[in-house]
């Protein structure tokens, strides 16, 4: 028996949103950006946020502005 949690997907798809809205902040996208689906289908309510796919251009900008992060 698969047991959901909507509570758990839910803020799945809140942090995605949120992840969303900060990266487009600072002019990054990560088109692949989602929950995934698959973990869906587990038997443990833990929905996995798919952080996807990106170009070289866009990673070098996520890496330079985690890069000026460090303390």
């Amino acid at each position: 028996m698969v047991v959901r949690s909507p509570e758990r997907l839910r803020a799945a798809e809140e942090v995605v949103a949120q992840l969303r809205k900060g990266l487009g902040g600072v002019d990054v996208t990560l088109p692949s950006l989602r929950v995934d689906v698959v973990s869906l289908a587990s038997e443990a309510p833990y929905p996995l946020v798919d952080l996807g796919r990106c170009n070289l251009d866009t990673a070098m900008r996520l890496a330079a502005l985690l890069q000026a992060l460090k303390p």
